[in-house]
């Protein structure tokens, strides 16, 4: 047992800490927090005298030498622990104590010998825990050697870092923190005394605790402190099926988490037998009988108040039937246990409640050796009991079971615990059952159980949720029995109580909004300032300065030149001049120091970073969480999953001060001016392998308030004051008369005036001046400023003064009026959103956000017009009046600003496309389309038109004549060639050049075409291709899916093929179940190990639970075997080559995907018993040889063939090959399928054995082999052949082969020649399916022959045959190839001949084009950093490697750091894909793995792995 040190933080043991300080080099010691002062040597032995535990620690480390070098010194050293424990504590002894010790350090350094002892640590800490030490050294009345020596080891980082941590409360601040502390509504509990009171907290072991279990156990910790009493934690593990250990250690863990620290850890099992005991007394006295009424008729006669048939029950019946139960048989597993109350009572707790049931699960702690298992209601009162709780701690909501509680005490006869009610604690916008918390982290809506918008203790911890916060929060609520329903901000309040006084403050700005501010004159230095403002022991930080400083955009907006503006740690700073870029916003400031003047009062105060070399920024990730039930209160009848907030999580990057650097995960600080953020993932420099930084990720933590933290600007200061002081300055500069000058003279004499004058009256109140002096001073000031407004036309405002016409008079300005056009037509759109909203009863939260929005809107529309924005009354927009000689001038300026402008929409709206098409998040989608409506009202005030798209007449014209060309084919191939590009695109693009913004095309695409292109957007690409291509179609249940009769057909072809193959082997087919017993699934550990989290369960029939849990097979192994060893008896029973086709079913949690990650796919399974190894290991390599072929002959996808490395081979074989595919799209291999040589262990776990022919009376076991392939095959193809038309099948898999489209049949077309044009359609069709060819005809007349072309081109059929009137005249057909999009001119007799030849060439031309793909992107790579650069440009690596499983995990570490290779997908590091049987390159004898740790073995694949 490790050394564990228990202080009491009240009062701590500062010599037996600052002794663990000093030798943590030696001896291990866990220090936490608690009631007493103990070391805990081992569960027997104990120390909790100070001295003791100094003395045990300096005897176990010798090497510190802390008890002294010899025996003398042992003994100088007793005698200076004495002294601090007696003479030094006493007030009486104190003064002559203090002068005898500065006598003995009169000439010594140290009180023994000449190095530091425990008798220097003790003696300190005496002095330091002494108030008369401590008086007498402010006083600097302590003895000068006493002195010299006290502050000598007070200097040490050991003593200041113990004293930092466990600083001692004086008797008056423990008074006046207490007298602060809010008690709540605990009320006095009935009859409870001080010492005697136990109390106690029941968690089931079925989950992770959340914030209402945190409120029960810190209420019952509440009382156990308060009385002095005892708490018992005690898990309730009367139901086997729910209980499971590990979430026991997780329970375990909330709690210390919480600070609680029980007296006591029970179990309920731990009283099994009582209770049993207890159980058999209510049935001998008549008070219980049994029952095998099936549950759903209980429950109705319960509700209808209709008694049992077995309530008259004799005795000896009951105990007969109470037996059967005890023994688990056939008949007890229908029993349960009721106990007689009142049938009749309106108290539907006490109508016959169940007291036991018959259960053959095995129990976590007993095992089998109990059959029978109490209900937590007939349990809990009897512990209660026996435990000795004085007080039950119960929510409200079991108040009517209290009755049942009180009587089967009654019943029992047994010693009574008061019950004590307090509410449950229930908040908005959040669940808290188990059940709805485990479907948010099955479906992957958040990260895990410490996901920080789950309610679990581990959540709101990582939120930044403080245990004394919700201390403090749960004793403001006390035990209330008022069932209210809370706003989280409350408790976030309480929160910010105690990290406001202790956050150090620190500074970031949005990277993307920063504006670079200019100070020539100011010095490149470091200064440390306070961390925190109002806390100076919080400590202090660098802030460096320098003449290139950054601040936010938001505030440079605000800013007007001449202004004075704080910068917050620096001092008042003069913004002499603003440079805008040629949108008008600012691009940078130039600004002048002013740090003498310290007026603060009235300026703008704001957060800015030096930028300078010596210490740069960091990059930081602000992450803000909002709820994620959109609904406050969910109704009993409604369904949670339709109020879940799926946008609740927001990402800023933000440039972060220096000091971030240093933050450790768990730290919170305060980001000025944004608010409180707590560390999540600390900042990691460049790594030397990805040649990336991580940046420090902070999560925001709410602090109560609604309202947003203000991000720019300050209270003083609004955007009013600068939209008013620039059309102040407008004003100004169209005044050009000669008396301006000396008018600005005299308002700048008036504006000295009213700042005098406010300093009088400034003065007068710092002297405290009387009334009547103040009043008259104020009325002076508010004259002068009345003048000042007068005569500028604007209020006073200090640091201010008026502008001087000194300058040379800028241009005219042009009107407002489109300006206030523009602003009003925003207003009016807006006002529709949040209409509509509301029309669709949007979450509240979205309303908020749109009406926010709307309000803002409205108040710059009236800053900029002065007045109220009126529906229906828009601006006129009124042309300024120029000279003649401008006319000509501005008519061409204004044409060319009308160019510039129409060009500027047609880019945003490409802008806002590509948006859509990479569906990133709503904000950044919100702003681009504003901006592109922006720009279109702006273009529609310019022109006094609506913007239009480029029209494209001559274009749609000239489609529109290739379309009808389409149906006469022209022999061309130019024209072919150019009819193809147009005319197939006709339903994606409308017309050829279709204007930016809202043109035709894009309407038209979502009909059939794809969105997403493979190459920006893979995850999409790949969900359109197979729904749009009728592969599959999505299913309710998630992770499974319908395949249709189009992706079906393809894993009809590869059945058929491998179908073929295994049965020359000797391979038969068969069907085992897919239900498999818990017994046969758990009997081969290693093996199950790696499919336990996937195992899917049957636990019920109907409404009736099973007696044991059956589990869908996640593979065959464990259900075939035991009929293996049946059949198998000797030698001549071998070999056994079975093979299944089936489904199976892996519960996968993480992000499925279709095809090749779901929860139950299609697969064969074969599985094969053989006499020796040699033949064992020859079919494995068959087998794999079978598979390649599947992938390269059918699906024309090149592998690479290999063994995997024993980290990645199956669970329980020996070992496993592979064919890996890779996909270039996403830069990730794919297993395609494997052949497992399993050697003799599942033969000996199974006991496949035969009797060997060679050694008589011997029994040998069976060599096995397992092999399988899935219907991944299908995405994997998809995946490789695809592009952005759609599909491309491989001919030899193809449902359909060859397409016919009859094209050309329009209005002009007689019925004649039409139906003879279908005919000759129909001719081919027959011809093709004679010659062997899958091929079908399209005749539907509903679309038209673009559309069809789309279609099947989207579907991926290997070639298009089109024939028209003019190719009927010619005996001719084109073929249109799907994979190069090549036209062909077939005569009409060789069709059968010259298709099956196209078709081989596009099988062929599939697999080469794959196989370069491959071989560009497989390469070698010798060492780490060019392992990851070959990583990072999406290839598979071939490296040297030793073969060590810890080597792969610290391999798959360096690599997983920010790899999003596509949208959604998780990010991932390398992985083993195969030791390759052909390697790139032969490894050189002495080669190194690649980590430079050990020699190396192979060249093994690496690569990132769906």
């Amino acid at each position: 047992m490790a050394l564990s040190l228990t202080v009491n933080a009240s009062s701590p043991p500062l010599g037996a800490l600052l002794t663990v300080e000093r030798i943590k080099d030696y001896v291990n010691v866990l220090v936490e927090k608690g009631k007493e002062n103990i070391l805990r040597i081992s569960e027997n032995v104990e120390f909790n005298d100070v001295n003791s535990i100094v003395r045990y620690l300096a005897r176990v480390a010798t090497e510190s030498k802390l008890y002294g070098l010899n025996l003398l010194e042992h003994s100088e050293v007793d005698h200076w622990l004495e002294f601090s424990s007696t003479r030094l504590v006493s007030s009486a002894l104190f003064p002559a104590a203090i002068q005898e010790l500065d006598c003995a350090l009169s000439l010594r350094t140290y009180l023994v010998g000449h190095e530091l002892t425990i008798a220097d640590l003790c003696v300190w800490a005496a002095l330091k825990g002494s108030n008369l030490c401590q008086k007498q050294i402010n006083q600097n009345k302590i003895p000068t050697h006493v002195k010299r020596w006290y502050n000598f080891l007070g200097s040490q980082d050991a003593f200041q870092s113990i004293d930092k941590k466990w600083t001692v409360l004086t008797p008056q601040s423990k008074t006046i923190m207490e007298k602060k502390e809010d008690q709540g509504k605990f009320a006095e509990l009935p009859g409870a005394e001080i010492g005697k009171v136990v109390v106690r907290f029941p968690p089931e072991a079925s989950g992770y605790l959340h914030i209402g279990h945190a409120k029960a156990a810190l209420l019952n910790q509440h009382y156990q402190v308060s009385f002095k009493g005892k708490l018992i934690m005690r898990f309730d593990d009367t139901n086997p099926e729910k209980e499971k250990e590990d979430f026991e250690k997780v329970i375990l863990e909330d709690v210390s988490m919480l600070q609680i620290k029980p007296d006591r850890f029970t179990y309920t099992s731990d009283h099994f037998d009582i209770i049993m005991q207890y159980a058999d007394k209510l049935i001998r006295d008549g008070k219980a009988y049994a029952d095998d009424t099936p549950a759903e008729q209980m429950k109705q006669e319960r509700e209808q108040r209709i008694e049992s048939k077995h309530r008259k029950n004799s005795v000896e019946q009951n105990i007969r039937m109470w037996e059967e139960m005890k023994n688990g048989s056939e008949f007890g597993q229908t029993c349960c246990l009721r106990v007689k109350i009142d049938m009749t009572s309106n108290n539907g707790c006490l109508r016959d409640p169940t007291i036991y049931r018959c259960k053959n699960a095995p129990h976590p702690r007993t095992g089998l050796k109990y059959r029978i298992y109490p209900t937590y209601d007939f349990a809990c009162p009897i512990v209660d009991s026996i435990e000795d709780v004085t007080h039950a701690l119960r929510t409200t909501e079991y108040h009517d079971r209290d009755e049942q509680y009180y009587w089967i005490i009654d019943a029992l006869e047994i010693r009574k615990p008061y019950i004590w009610e307090y509410s449950r604690l229930n908040l908005n916008n959040t669940v808290l059952s188990k059940r709805k918390l485990t479907w948010f982290v099955n479906e992957g809506l958040v990260d895990g159980w410490d996901d920080p918008r789950f309610p679990t203790v581990r959540g709101v911890l990582r939120r930044g949720m403080t245990v004394e916060g919700l201390k403090q929060f749960i004793a403001a609520q006390g035990g209330s029995r008022s069932v209210v329903n809370m706003e989280w901000d409350k408790i976030w309040a309480f929160n910010k109580k105690v990290i406001d006084p202790v956050a150090p403050r620190y500074t970031a700005l949005l990277q993307d909004e920063v504006v670079p501010v200019h100070v020539p004159e100011a010095k490149e230095e470091v200064k440390d300032v306070a961390k925190h403002p109002k806390n100076l022991d919080v400590g202090l930080k660098p802030v460096w300065y320098g003449t290139k400083v950054l601040i936010e955009g938001a505030d440079a907006e605000t800013f007007a030149e001449g202004e004075m503006v704080t910068f917050i740690n620096w001092g008042n700073i003069y913004i002499t001049k603003i440079n805008r870029d040629s949108r008008g916003k600012v691009a940078s400031l130039e600004a002048k120091l002013n740090l003498e003047n310290k007026d603060y009062k009235k300026t703008t105060k704001i957060t800015w970073l030096a930028e300078t070399v010596q210490a740069p920024l960091i990059p930081t990730v602000c992450v803000h969480y909002e709820h994620l039930i959109s609904k406050p209160v969910i109704g009993k009848d409604e369904d949670f999953k339709e109020y879940v907030n799926r946008n609740n999580k927001k990402e800023e990057l933000m440039l972060g001060d220096p000091c971030l650097r240093d933050l450790k995960k768990g730290d919170i600080i305060q980001l000025q001016r944004r608010g409180f953020f707590i560390c999540d993932q600390t900042y990691e420099p460049v790594s030397p392998y990805s040649c990336k930084e991580s940046p420090c990720v902070l999560i925001y933590i709410p602090d109560g308030h609604t309202k947003e933290m203000p991000t720019s600007g300050s209270k003083e200061k609004s955007k009013s004051d600068t939209v008013k002081a620039v059309k102040t300055d407008s004003a100004a500069t169209n005044v050009s008369s000669p008396a301006s000058t000396n008018d600005a003279i005299n308002l700048n004499a008036l504006y000295n005036k009213v700042a005098q004058q406010g300093e009088v009256v400034r003065e007068l109140k710092v002297k405290k001046a009387s009334k009547e002096e103040v009043d008259i001073a104020i009325k002076g000031l508010v004259t002068l400023k009345a003048e000042y407004k007068q005569k500028s036309g604007t209020e006073y405002k200090p640091g201010k003064p008026p502008a001087s016409n000194d300058s040379p008079l800028p241009a005219p300005k042009t009107t407002d009026t489109n300006i206030s056009k523009v602003l009003y037509d925003k207003v009016s759109q807006q006002g529709e959103v949040v209409r509509k909203l509301k029309a669709e009863k949007a979450a509240k939260v979205q309303v908020d956000e749109a009406v926010k929005i709307l309000k803002d809107l409205k108040t710059e529309f009236k800053q900029k017009t002065g007045e109220e924005y009126k529906p229906g009354k828009s601006p006129v927009v009124v042309a300024e009046a120029v000279t003649p000689a401008k006319v000509v001038c501005s008519t061409e300026a204004s044409g060319l600003e009308e160019k510039t402008l129409y060009s500027k929409v047609a880019e945003q709206g490409e802008v806002v496309r590509k948006l859509k098409a990479e569906k990133v998040s709503k904000a950044l989608m919100d702003a681009a389309i504003a901006l592109l409506l922006d720009l279109k009202v702006q273009y529609k005030a310019l022109t006094g038109s609506e913007y239009k798209p480029a029209a494209g007449g001559d274009d749609r014209s000239k489609n529109k004549k290739e379309k009808q060309n389409k149906s006469e084919k022209q022999n061309k191939s130019e024209k072919q060639e150019e009819n193809k590009k147009n005319t197939s695109k006709e339903q994606e693009q409308g017309s050829s050049s279709g204007g930016a913004g809202e043109g035709q095309g894009a309407k038209k695409q979502t009909r059939l075409g794809l969105e997403a292109k493979k190459e920006e957007n893979l995850a999409d690409w790949y969900s359109q291709v197979i729904t749009k291509s009728e592969l599959i179609e999505y299913y309710d249940v998630s992770g499974c899916y319908i395949l249709r009769p189009w992706s079906y057909a393809i894993w009809e072809a590869i059945k058929e093929f491998f179908d073929r193959e295994i049965k020359k082997m000797g391979v038969e087919n068969c069907y085992f179940p897919m239900f498999v017993s818990q017994a046969a699934l758990e009997k081969e550990k290693s093996h199950i190990a790696d499919f336990a989290p996937e195992v899917a369960w049957v636990t019920r029939s109907g409404k009736t639970e099973l007696a044991e849990p059956i589990a869908v097979r996640p593979t065959s192994e464990t259900a075939m075997y035991p009929a293996y060893a049946k059949w198998v008896q000797s030698h001549r029973d071998l070999p056994i080559k079975l093979n299944q086709w089936c489904n199976v079913v892996r519960w996968e949690f993480k992000h499925p995907q279709p095809f090749l990650r779901t929860r139950e796919f299609l697969w064969q399974e074969g599985h094969t018993a053989f006499a020796s190894r040699e033949e064992a290991t020859e079919e494995v390599l068959q087998i794999l040889e079978l598979y390649a072929r599947v992938y390269e002959e059918l699906l024309a996808i090149p592998v690479v063939k290999g063994r995997k490395t024993g980290k990645e081979k199956f669970a329980g074989g020996d070992y496993t090959t592979t064919v890996e595919a890779f996909v270039s799209a996403s830069g990730r291999a794919i297993q395609g399928a494997t052949s497992h040589h399993l050697g003799q262990n599942f033969a000996k776990m199974f006991e496949i054995v035969f009797e060997d022919p060679m050694k008589p009376g011997e029994k040998q076991f069976a060599y096995q082999n397992s092999w399988g392939i899935t219907t991944r095959t299908i995405g994997v193809m998809t995946m490789i052949h695809g592009d952005n038309q759609g599909l491309i099948l491989p001919p030899r898999v193809a449902c359909v082969q060859v397409i016919i489209i009859p094209c050309g049949i329009t209005n002009n077309l007689s019925e004649e020649d039409k139906e003879s044009l279908i005919k000759k359609c129909s001719q081919y069709l027959d011809r093709l399916i004679n010659a062997g060819v899958r091929a079908r005809a399209d005749l539907r007349d509903n679309y038209s022959p673009g559309w069809k072309f789309n279609h099947w081109e989207l579907k991926g059929v290997p070639i298009r045959l089109e024939v028209g009137p003019r190719d009927m005249k010619n005996h001719q057909f084109v073929a249109v190839r799907r994979d190069t999009a090549s036209k062909l001119t077939v005569p009409e007799g060789a069709a059968e001949t010259k298709l099956k030849i196209l078709l081989e060439e596009i099988q062929t031309n599939l697999y080469n084009r794959a196989a370069q793909d491959l071989k560009d992107h497989m390469v070698l790579a010798d060492t780490m950093e060019q392992f990851q650069q070959e990583l990072d440009s999406r290839k598979i690596v071939q490296i040297p490697f030793c073969g060590s499983i810890e080597c792969e995990d610290w391999i798959k570490k360096t690599t997983t750091r920010d790899q999003d290779i596509e949208p959604g997908a998780p990010s991932m590091g390398a992985k083993s894909l195969c030791i390759p049987f052909k390697p790139l390159r032969e490894l050189q004898h002495g080669a190194m793995c690649i980590s430079g740790k050990e020699p190396a073995q192979h060249y093994v694949l690496f690569g990132r792995s769906y």
